[in-house]
């Protein structure tokens, strides 16, 4: 298993509160900005990255196949 590093920084884009993901695996940057709306609480920060972590995990298993 490859190990990677990641960062996320929240701003207020307006009108929105806006996250910008970004992780480096295998010597590849990969990014994503999310819009949250309103700005959000640190729960709902962790919430939304535990549900895409296990998303983002499937879809690589997948690739693997």
């Amino acid at each position: 298993m490859d190990k990677g590093s990641g960062r996320l920084t929240v701003f207020f884009e307006e009108p929105f509160w806006v996250g910008v993901f970004e992780r480096v695996s295998e010597g590849k940057l990969s990014v994503c900005k999310v819009t949250f709306g309103a700005e959000p609480k640190d729960y709902e920060i962790y919430d939304f990255i535990l549900k895409n972590t296990i998303i983002y995990d499937l879809v690589r298993l997948w690739q693997l196949m």
